[in-house]
């Protein structure tokens, strides 16, 4: 028999807030962290704006000396882990280390490192590139160094999945408890890509919002006004614990995970399958694990990019699994507040989801003023709702074709 999960500790590192409770006051305030980049000189970017983590100080948790030797986006997922454990009342011990392991993902890993350090290269010659660049810029260390600086010895790995790469590192942490092989995961993701070629790429490639003049409106999900997506950065760490441990030492629990799926497009690098078929096998397999019927879903946690085919295709997903229950669902984008993280995305989006079900409010879409035809259900516009809930999804799909989705429920002892 499976066992179950519940989540019982949250660390945040976003643009609107690096603690649990500033940041969902935020998000059901409908604030947008969106404005003017300062990372870098954007004079010659045609992009101007992004969701930027800005008094950002590690050195509480990590070593000046330690630091010089991690990536920001390492940073975000070795803080925003170490916030997640003290907020669950976890002591990771000898008794215990072999039993806690860790599931972070990252899309793009070490990118701001990778720019620096080929500049280096560039002016100053190979010999001056420093002996840390390689294990700073892989993905797979912000798993490894959420593990020394924890002491966490379980099950250790990484998953890289573009846009729902800590979607997948959740549910797969989820299956390690239930099958036994961890009693506690520490899951989610991180991200730091807020950089000069990431933004010449995206940029390139069309997929950014450009409504410099107006930040706060630029992430518009579902709006027939949408342009694309705006880069966001951060973590979103949870900490999932079998129940019965849980119980045992008495602790806060914020939810339960209570399914997993997850699906490939098998169509394109970039574009989503035409008629949703990715996420429709990845809503639909997250069901049949939970044992949920369609019309027992109260709210969806959506992808939701504010890109012009994503938000239109994965209304058609929703509406091709759900039916008519799918005009009774409340679905909300808080990109549309956060911006894109990428591959943090669905770590930080789990959170929401999970707070969402135990506070009985659900987020809204911000920046929603016209509706767009093609995009035609409940997508909780601009202002929050009180609603009780009992389950919840939360969608995360990613370049290459690959879809993850996670079911939440609220948690009654």
């Amino acid at each position: 028999m499976k066992r179950r999960v519940v989540v019982t500790g949250l660390g945040v590192i976003t643009a609107l807030g690096q603690d649990v409770e500033e940041f969902w006051s935020a998000i059901v305030n409908g604030r947008s962290g969106v404005s003017l980049i300062t990372a870098f000189d954007t004079t010659d970017f045609d992009v101007k704006i992004g969701c930027e983590v800005k008094d950002f100080d590690p050195s509480a948790f990590i070593d000046k000396k330690s630091l010089r030797r991690m990536d920001r986006f390492v940073q975000f997922a070795v803080v925003a882990s170490l916030k997640a454990l003290q907020d669950s009342g976890i002591a990771i011990n000898e008794e215990n280390a072999s039993r806690v392991g860790v599931s972070l993902g990252s899309g793009i890993g070490g990118m701001r490192t990778m720019e620096e350090q080929f500049k280096i290269s560039h002016e100053k010659g190979p010999r001056r590139v420093s002996p840390f660049f390689i294990p700073m810029i892989i993905a797979n260390m912000g798993a490894g160094q959420v593990s020394i600086y924890t002491g966490a010895r379980g099950p250790n790995f990484s998953t890289v999945t573009a846009c729902a790469s800590s979607a997948h590192a959740i549910g797969e942490a989820f299956r390690a408890i239930q099958y036994g092989d961890a009693d506690v995961m520490i899951a989610g993701g991180s991200e730091a890509a807020i950089t000069p070629i990431s933004y010449a790429g995206f940029t390139s490639a069309g997929t950014l919002a450009k409504r410099n003049d107006e930040p706060e409106k630029a992430s518009r999900p579902f709006d027939a006004g949408r342009e694309g997506f705006v880069m966001g950065e951060g973590a979103g760490i949870i900490i999932l614990e079998e129940l019965e441990k849980a119980r045992a030492r008495g602790a806060r629990i914020y939810g339960e995970i209570v399914g997993y799926g997850l699906s490939g497009d098998a169509y394109h690098i970039t574009a989503p399958h035409p008629e949703g078929m990715g996420g429709y096998e990845a809503m639909k397999n997250t069901l049949n694990d939970a044992g949920l019927k369609p019309e027992e879903i109260d709210y969806i946690n959506a992808h939701g990019t504010s890109t012009i085919p994503n938000d239109k295709i994965e209304t058609m997903a929703i509406k091709r699994l759900f039916g008519d229950h799918a005009y009774k669902l409340a679905v909300s984008s808080t990109k549309s507040m956060i911006g894109h993280l990428l591959g943090a995305a669905g770590g930080v989006e789990a959170i929401i989801t999970v707070l969402a079900l135990k506070n009985g409010i659900i987020p809204p879409t911000i920046n929603y003023e016209t509706p767009d035809p093609d995009c035609d259900l409940d997508y909780v516009p601009n202002k929050a709702r009180k609603q009780e809930c009992r389950y919840a999804l939360s969608n995360s799909f990613g370049f290459g074709g690959h879809n993850a989705c996670l079911a939440f429920a609220r948690f009654d002892e």
